[in-house]
């Protein structure tokens, strides 16, 4: 298995970040405007391209993707996965033209189903003893916790945004 493949769950919210020092400086943007591109180019390219890259894994290295997760090959079940990651993957390329409560969509509905796909991982780890690297390696805990993250990133950029509207800091 190839470094980038059991990195890759960390490759795309890195990229995200990078993205978004670089636009922050470009622009130079402040206070709720900076935490908000941040979690703009997290939800577009940590979560966006991350789930497109996974959708496209299932969609089309099946079986490569069920042995990495130490799943049975030759599943259909694939197919349904890989169009899920490629139709969410979508709408987080979205958010970097929708706002608002298109973001709060994109992170409960995608996160529930990440939060659970983690929750599945560690207990197939638990209880079966997979320990194959994209069930318990750092698929495992992005799953569980970027959800957490984008949500927390949103509620201090709603924060902030209030603040500024009030005059506070």
């Amino acid at each position: 298995m190839s470094i980038f493949a059991l990195i890759w769950p960390f490759f795309f919210p890195l990229l995200a970040a990078v993205i978004s020092i670089i636009h922050v400086r470009v622009r130079h943007l402040t206070g709720a405007s900076v935490v908000g591109n941040f979690l703009m180019w997290q939800l577009a390219v940590g979560f966006g391209l991350s789930y497109i890259y996974a959708g496209s894994g299932h969609l089309f290295l099946a079986d490569k993707v069920a042995e990495s997760i130490g799943w049975p090959t030759g599943s259909p079940f694939q197919l349904e996965v890989g169009m899920w990651d490629a139709a969410m993957g979508i709408c987080g390329l979205l958010c970097l033209k929708f706002r608002d409560d298109f973001w709060t969509a994109v992170i409960i509905g995608p996160g529930i189903f990440s939060i659970w796909a983690g929750l599945n991982h560690l207990q197939d780890l638990v209880v079966n003893g997979n320990a194959a690297p994209n069930n318990a390696g750092p698929v495992m805990y992005i799953d569980i916790f970027y959800p957490l993250i984008l949500a927390g990133l949103l509620l201090w950029y709603r924060k902030l945004l209030a603040g500024e509207k009030t005059g506070g800091a």
